[in-house]
């Protein structure tokens, strides 16, 4: 039976991505999130715990991070731990444990068009890019049922 390695987060970066370019122009970026739950103790008391997870990003979505996100931006994340070994300079073995990223979503509040440094004249959610909106549909003509549309 194959295994099922996917982790989906709700947080906030931690600071702002560390881009690098490896071999090849192969883009590569790191930041740390994190992700808090809140939850009511005996005694009724909020109590918050936050978990810092390593985020580790590749190519397009590197970039993108890296042209995007700032220290405290809130964003979703789906991906999947990797967990990887080395010796330091002192041969002790090392371990790091990571989340690899293959779908991001931002989730900030929009801003102002200013804000954002956007050039032209149309206002941007704060990931950069135009929001656009949408007319509804007409209403029904007089005299249709809902049973009468097509969908």
């Amino acid at each position: 039976m194959r295994g099922v390695n996917r982790v989906v987060l709700i947080g906030n970066l931690g600071r702002e991505p560390d881009l690098q370019h490896l071999e090849g122009n192969i883009a590569v970026a790191k930041f740390p999130l994190a992700t808090t739950e809140t939850y009511k103790d005996r005694n009724g008391n909020l109590v918050s715990q936050t978990e810092w997870h390593t985020v580790v990003l590749w190519r397009g979505l590197a970039e993108l991070a890296q042209k995007y996100l700032h220290k405290g931006s809130l964003i979703y994340l789906e991906g999947r731990i990797r967990t990887r070994t080395w010796e330091d300079k002192d041969k002790n073995r090392r371990f790091s444990t990571e989340i690899v990223g293959d779908n991001m979503v931002m989730l900030d509040k929009r801003k102002d068009h200013n804000e954002v440094g956007n050039s032209d004249n149309h206002p941007t959610e704060g990931n950069g890019f135009p929001d656009i909106n949408f007319d509804p549909p007409p209403p029904p003509s007089p005299g249709t049922t809902r049973d009468d549309l097509p969908f």
